[in-house]
């Protein structure tokens, strides 16, 4: 599933078999771990919506949202974080949140891809 303003769900994404949710609520008491994505604002040639704070009421999770769900969920996080667009501080350093592990393994994902792509180089 995936939950966001109409104009940032790629258009054919339902034909995937991918479910589309605007309202986030939902889409959290549907889902054990939440991966909450930035908005990348400096490559948005237009705006995909009217604001920022319509776009956190909306669509950001904050502790409150957190503590009303009906189960304990797990939030994880790309980074870097617009904290208080996506997510709240409290949420991001809250104990429902591995985002500093989901940030440390992908530089040493990212370090391991690079030596493995460049040892081959130097065989060839």
């Amino acid at each position: 599933m995936v939950c966001g303003p109409t104009t940032l769900i790629p258009k054919f994404i339902g034909e995937l078999g991918v479910k589309v949710e605007h309202n986030l609520r939902k889409a959290l008491e549907w889902c054990d771990v939440a991966n909450m994505l930035r908005i990348q604002l400096e490559r948005q040639d237009i705006q995909y919506f009217p604001s920022l704070r319509e776009y956190s009421m909306l669509f950001g999770l904050d502790k409150k949202l957190l503590d009303s769900l009906n189960k304990k969920i797990t939030i994880m996080h790309p980074g870097p974080i617009n904290r208080g667009v996506e997510i709240t501080s409290d949420v991001a350093d809250s104990d429902q949140s591995i985002i500093l592990q989901q940030v440390e393994n992908g530089v040493a994902v990212r370090m391991a891809i690079i030596y493995l792509l460049a040892s081959k180089i130097e065989r060839n």
